[in-house]
């Protein structure tokens, strides 16, 4: 069968509407979005890219993408509390555009990043998480540095053993544990500057989305071009993209780099 937005929209309708949730479809933008009747909170899901997914995996795409909105949609109406789940406290990376406020209009969690990201924290809820709010923070009586506190020390435990590729001389490692939190070890300072000692060139670190980290040991101008290249596809291909611009590392600082074909990047 070929899977269109309109089909995919029944389809999502049939296997997720209840009293309970209502749906909308936005043409202009080709996303489908179901929420909860009474709060408005719901889950934004971009068309086009389930249909890529369906073409090479079939009903298997949508199964998964159903498990997902149910568990997301469940955990949005549960109350949700920080102490006692200390352990289970970890940042996320996302776009500098996603949003910073709940659909209820309650301001998120957030540090600044860098230009192109931003960090928000979660609680890890086992098949999912849910974003700390700045209300939930209150209910506790937690500061903001705390939370980070908190959330970069377990971001730290988590395990990093990334895969090795050489390609034209160049050397890439990718973490992608599929844990949710692959592009939260950019977080991992005491990684990074590992990884920087293990030098050979110029260092660069990309987190195209959510479940991978990308470093890359750049060693002649072909290397750049590659991690570019990559990087963009990585992207296009994400569930939970984050931005296609790769980091270069130094000075324990990440800068933003547009790579030209053919050059060396820009910051």
């Amino acid at each position: 069968m070929t899977m269109t937005s309109i089909k995919l929209k029944k389809i999502l309708d049939e296997r997720l509407l209840s009293d309970d949730y209502r749906s909308s479809f936005n043409r202009d933008k080709d996303t489908y979005r179901i929420e909860w009747q009474d709060t408005n909170e719901g889950i934004t899901i971009t068309l086009p890219n389930v249909i890529a997914k369906y073409n090479s995996k079939g009903d298997e795409a949508i199964d998964e993408l159903v498990d997902h909105i149910q568990e997301a949609l469940k955990i949005m109406n549960e109350e949700h509390e920080l102490t006692g789940m200390e352990k289970q406290i970890y940042p996320v990376v996302r776009a500098t555009s996603f949003p910073d406020t709940t659909n209820a209009g309650v301001k998120l969690a957030t540090r600044e990043h860098t230009a192109e990201t931003r960090v928000f924290f979660a609680v890890d809820l086992g098949k999912s998480y849910r974003l700390i709010d700045e209300d939930m923070l209150e209910k506790e009586g937690w500061s903001l540095e705390r939370l980070e506190q908190m959330a970069r020390f377990n971001v730290r435990s988590l395990k990093v053993s990334p895969k090795h590729d050489r390609v034209a001389d160049n050397d890439f490692y990718f973490v992608a544990t599929q844990d949710g939190y692959d592009a939260s070890r950019i977080l991992n300072d005491a990684f990074l500057e590992e990884m920087k000692a293990n030098t050979i060139g110029e260092m660069a670190v990309a987190v195209p989305h959510q479940d991978v980290l990308i470093i890359a040991d750049i060693q002649n101008n072909t290397g750049y071009d590659i991690l570019g290249q990559m990087t963009m596809k990585f992207f296009a291909e994400g569930r939970v993209p984050i931005t296609s611009l790769p980091f270069i590392y130094d000075d324990s600082k990440l800068e933003p780099i547009f790579i030209l074909a053919k050059n060396k990047p820009k910051k």
